[in-house]
């Protein structure tokens, strides 16, 4: 029975997976946290990186499966005797070293061919361990750590993207031309495909590596990150996935009802009425009338609608008389 399961359960994989299990665990969980991706999550690729490297390394398995993650990553339980931290042999080169972003984006780019392997996002980028002598298990002692170089981590340029809130509800594709720096410090352009997803909310970042101005200390290009700006609607005001309808009615229209009809975000006609007095901070819900639920865009929030009466700002002297008489 191992001490803990953190690790395996990073790469969705059982304490007792083989190493081809854990290579098509990794690659999944890689793909989807890969900081390019939408879903992509820094910290959590950095971790499945790490877990991978140490359960990929029988030594540093034993370890992490007999004294835990901690044990793992300093070489071994510190009880005396030989090898690193007295576990006997070693524990594959991890005396102590701290796990870094540069080491994760470095394994996933060997894990997937490097730059001979095209882009993993494709599906066309996969060889397996294939242009690494002895592949990751086993053909380079002491792990990644040791043999991968270090690069400059580029830099990343926010961008800001206004998109209509109709676009967000589609998950409309957006294309467009950007200026950028060549080497040289040539002006350039270049065509930017971003495939928004429905139900994106503002502040979703989209990440593009190479894409920017030129380095000429790198010899590469800076990072542009994309950041989702939802654009002013005319008849909509978006709270999460619900959306917000002011309608206004008249002062007559809130004591006697009224018929109307409103144009939903998806262009249908939704009527709405009412025979009785309206309480200016009453609200009507319409529930799965909003906007797509990112992770789920079969599902909708609702549609909220609140109500703006136009009192007068006079009476004279009839109007008064009536309401005195009937109020």
């Amino acid at each position: 029975m191992v001490k803990e399961t953190k690790l395996y359960d990073l790469l969705g994989v059982s304490p007792t997976a083989n190493e081809q299990e854990l290579k098509k665990g990794y690659r999944k969980a890689a793909l989807k946290y890969h900081p390019d991706k939408p879903t992509g999550d820094t910290e959590k690729f950095k971790e499945i990186s790490e877990a991978f490297e140490i359960l990929n390394d029988p030594n540093t398995r034993e370890v992490y499966d007999q004294y835990g993650l901690e044990a793992a990553r300093s070489g071994g339980p510190s009880f005396g005797g030989a090898g690193a931290g007295g576990f006997p042999g070693g524990a594959g080169g991890f005396s102590g070293h701290q796990f870094s972003n540069d080491d994760a984006f470095n394994m996933f780019s060997q894990f997937f061919g490097g730059s001979a392997g095209g882009d993993p996002f494709s599906g066309g980028g996969f060889h397996g361990m294939g242009g690494m002598p002895g592949g990751m298990h086993g053909g380079m002692p002491g792990g990644f750590r040791s043999a991968a170089p270090q690069y400059e981590e580029e830099e990343v340029v926010p961008v800001n993207l206004p998109v209509s809130l109709e676009d967000l509800f589609i998950g409309k594709k957006k294309s467009f031309k950007i200026g950028r720096k060549g080497p040289g410090g040539s002006q350039e352009k270049t065509q930017i495909d971003i495939q928004l997803r429905p139900g994106w909310k503002a502040g979703t970042k989209v990440t593009y590596k190479n894409q920017g101005d030129y380095n000429p200390r790198s010899g590469g290009r800076k990072t542009l990150q994309f950041v989702i700006q939802e654009k002013a609607h005319p008849d909509f005001k978006r709270d999460g996935d619900d959306l917000i309808y002011i309608l206004r009615l008249s002062f007559k229209e809130s004591l006697l009802g009224f018929s109307k009809t409103i144009n939903t975000i998806d262009g249908r006609k939704l009527p709405l009425s009412r025979s009785q007095p309206i309480q200016p901070t009453e609200i009507s819900t319409y529930p799965g009338q909003g906007m797509p639920v990112s992770k789920n865009p079969s599902q909708r929030g609702n549609l909220i609608i609140k109500y703006k009466i136009d009192y007068p700002i006079s009476l004279n002297d009839n109007q008064r008389i009536a309401i005195e008489q009937n109020f």
